[in-house]
Order: C-alpha cells, then sequence, then structure tokens
C-alpha cells in the first residue's frame, strides 16, 4: 500500500464508485430516453460510457488508492496479501457508500425519486456463469497488467468491462457494489434484489479463482527470483 492516509485512499474509493455509479445508470437512462427504448443502442451508450469512465477514474485514484471500486478486486488483493483484512473491509464500506451515492445522483439529474426498488429480472444459472467470466476475466486483467503492462491498467478495464457489456448475457456487472447500488436504480441498468445474492456470489468466486490464477500462471517467471 502506499503512502497515502487511509481516509483518503477511503475518500478516493467512495468518489471513484460514485462517478462510476453515476455514469453506469445515467448512461442507461439517457440512452433509453434519447433512443426511444431502443435496448442495443442503449446498451451501446452504456458500454461505451462505462468503458470511458472507468478509464478516466483508474488514471485519477490509482495512484492513491489502487482505485478498486469494486469489492471483488478488493478480494483478490486482500487474497494476494498486498492489502489488510481491515482496510480491506473498509474499502468495501466506502465503494458501497460511494456506489449508492452515484445512484442517487444520477436520479436526480433525471428527475427520478432518489432511489427505487428496481424490478429488472435476471435469472438464471447463465447469468451466474456471466458474472463469474466477466470478474474472472477483470481480476486477471488488473493483476496481470500490474505485473507486465502497470499504465495499461485503466485502459484494459475499461475496455474488458466495455466488452463484457456485449460478450456476457449478464452486460457484465462484476462488481458487488455495482450490483447492490443497480438493485435500487431505475431503468435498464436495475436488477431485481432477489437475483442479486447469485450475482454477488458468482462475483466474488470469480475473483478468488482469478487471483489463485494470476499468482500461479506468473510462479515461474525469472523476474520473480
Amino acid at each position: 500500500m502506499n503512502s497515502f492516509s487511509l481516509a483518503r485512499r477511503l475518500a478516493a474509493e467512495a468518489v471513484g464508485s460514485a462517478f462510476l455509479l453515476a455514469v453506469v445508470v445515467g448512461s442507461n437512462l439517457m440512452g433509453e430516453r434519447l433512443t426511444g427504448g431502443d435496448p442495443a443502442m442503449t446498451l451501446l451508450a452504456a458500454s461505451l460510457a462505462t468503458g470511458a469512465v472507468l478509464f478516466v477514474i483508474i488514471s485519477m485514484f490509482g495512484g492513491i488508492s489502487g482505485a478498486h471500486f469494486n469489492p471483488a478486486v478488493t478480494l483478490g488483493f486482500l487474497i494476494r496479501r498486498q492489502i489488510p483484512a481491515g482496510d480491506a473491509g473498509l474499502y468495501v464500506v466506502a465503494q458501497i457508500a460511494g456506489a449508492l451515492v452515484g445512484v442517487v445522483v444520477a436520479h436526480l439529474m433525471f428527475e427520478l425519486p432518489p432511489l427505487v426498488s428496481a424490478d429488472v429480472a435476471r435469472p438464471g444459472a447463465n447469468q451466474w456463469l456471466g458474472e463469474f467470466i466477466a470478474t474472472f476475466g477483470l481480476v486477471a486483467a488488473i493483476f496481470l497488467c500490474m505485473r507486465f503492462r502497470p499504465e495499461m491498467v485503466g485502459a484494459t478495464v475499461g475496455l474488458f468491462i466495455g466488452a463484457g457489456y456485449w460478450f456476457t448475457i449478464s452486460t457484465s456487472f462484476a462488481n458487488p457494489a455495482v450490483t447492490l447500488a443497480r438493485m435500487v436504480s431505475a431503468g435498464p441498468a436495475g436488477i431485481d434484489a432477489s437475483f442479486v445474492p447469485g450475482f454477488i456470489a458468482a462475483q466474488l468466486a470469480g475473483a478468488a479463482a482469478a487471483a489463485l490464477f494470476c499468482a500461479w500462471i506468473v510462479r515461474d517467471d525469472p523476474a520473480q527470483t
């Protein structure tokens, strides 16, 4: 961990998570509004906006907090013993709180109630598989880029999540804080609360698998010895 105080790192995680959810929810609402509800164009708008904001917030806050913005990513760092357990728990609290603020801000901009009960059904093991794959890929991309191309982490994360909107049936939430926040979000970004536990379980499993895989895949790297 770097030399920034825990308070500053938590603030970075909260603000970054708020921006992320404001963009995820706001871009879905704007896409739906401008296209008259066309799902393909709404998905395109959201994927481009989300990929772009991930690059920006990682560039902004990466040097302060590590720019996790995601409890699954924090879990990966915890498994690899790159963050203390106490700090990890506080990171998760900051990420969830920031994500909820982002939803409220997006709703207020679009003149909607601050929080709603989302009713978008996302059922089935195929959705969980999509979340496992998306989170595995995201966490693996972060750790392997940090090892070999650290300057590319922001771009890689943005591109991967942008692609994940399209190649996963779940549209690549890949983030428990995002999932919880989208449970109280309006529009096509939402997820009915009954489907949240399955999503989060798949995300955490994907993150743990990725952390272990990345530790194994570079074990024989001569640069490590």
